[in-house]
């Protein structure tokens, strides 16, 4: 792979490297290792992977690069799968989830013919680190403060959960969405013109976005999260939930709309999701998995004196189980992903699928 120039020690004003320089590049690989274990990994890399910075988040004089990475199949009639990472400063394992399974994919194509070939039919695109800003200040935010997972214009139908929904109070209270009237963070917009350019028009489409979450069980949530009523393309996900348990009975996630939880406004994939399927003619699944941190903490209490032990395992080998843990339902959303049309629903089995859903899902709801 083309070697990376390394954008950690650059300043958002432009000067000569000094020692003043260096001091904060080191300080920026202290507090923020995602971002040098990115960039090391994209530098090994084989040379079907490819990288480009689609944005920066600037703290203080640090400024941050937002990459992109690329594999597989770029024609526009290929499918694609998006893995993001890291919208929340303080879930750093989301990132590490993620990065863990690209190392995985780089170290088997050097070997893997399978792969290969399944790469050419599918086109992966993650951004590991969405919020890297965040990220370094030890914050759930970006460095403005807006909690990015309520920052798109979307308001939820319903009263949603006080605080916890969304807040335009303070930046220094959590859940804060912004201004309004403003338009999306820096972090947002990057995101939202890849998934512009990556989605539309395209045959089938997939996105998985890694955080973690309070609960005893990994959860995997889908649309919506600001009303509660069915998606358009609910069927495509019980489909895709069929085929997991069919394949993997013994799994741990529970799969369910994130409106079973709670309403929010500005929700990131509602957004997108239905500005996808508004406009084109392809199938486009949202999916957030939520890690679920209670167990991290049960097993080790100590973990509650650090605001990061909130959010993610802090002994290694919790670690280490943790990102090895989520490789299978990787490989199989890539999987799933390039042979969608071997599974998708169409017509009267797409109707009956979405009856089964709704009384799987939505049993005490009303007629819809």
């Amino acid at each position: 792979m083309t070697e990376l120039r390394d954008l950690t020690h650059i300043t958002c004003v432009p000067e000569q490297r000094s020692r003043r320089d260096k001091a904060l590049q080191q300080q920026v690989r202290s507090f923020l290792p995602e971002l040098d274990q990115l960039e090391r990994l994209l530098a090994e890399a084989p040379p079907q992977f490819s990288a480009n910075v689609i944005g920066h988040s600037c703290v203080a004089e640090h400024r941050l690069p937002l990459y992109q990475v690329k594999v597989g199949n770029a024609a526009p009639e290929s499918p694609v799968l998006l893995l993001v990472g890291g919208v929340h400063g303080l879930e750093r394992i989301g990132s590490r989830v993620v990065m863990e399974w690209l190392r995985t994919l780089s170290k088997r194509l050097q070997w893997d013919q399978h792969l290969s070939a399944l790469l050419d039919r599918v086109q992966l695109v993650a951004i590991p680190l969405l919020n890297p800003g965040g990220m370094l200040l030890n914050q759930r935010g970006n460095p403005a403060g807006v909690d990015l997972m309520r920052n798109a214009p979307i308001a939820a139908q319903d009263p949603s959960t006080f605080m916890l929904g969304g807040q335009r109070l303070s930046p220094y209270l959590p859940w804060y969405m912004g201004k309004p009237g403003q338009p999306m963070e820096p972090e947002n917009i990057a995101l939202q013109a890849v998934i512009d350019e990556l989605l539309t028009n395209r045959p089938f489409s997939l996105s998985l976005d890694c955080h973690s979450g309070f609960g005893w069980q990994d959860q995997l949530w889908f649309p919506y999260a600001y009303r509660r009523r069915p998606m358009r393309k609910l069927d495509s996900v019980f489909a895709l939930k069929l085929l997991w348990e069919q394949a993997y009975p013994h799994h741990n996630y529970v799969i369910e709309p994130q409106s079973r939880h709670y309403l929010t406004h500005g929700d990131l994939w509602d957004y997108f999701y239905k500005r996808h399927n508004r406009r084109g003619a392809g199938n486009y699944i949202p999916l957030t998995l939520e890690m679920g941190s209670w167990r991290w903490i049960r097993k080790r209490p100590r973990q509650l004196l650090k605001l990061e032990g909130l959010f993610n395992p802090l002994v290694p080998h919790r670690l280490q189980r943790v990102l090895r843990s989520h490789l299978t339902l990787f490989n199989f959303l890539l999987e799933a992903t390039a042979q969608h049309e071997n599974w998708l629903p169409h017509g009267s089995h797409a109707q009956t699928l979405r009856q089964a859903a709704i009384r799987h899902w939505y049993p005490y709801e009303t007629e819809f």
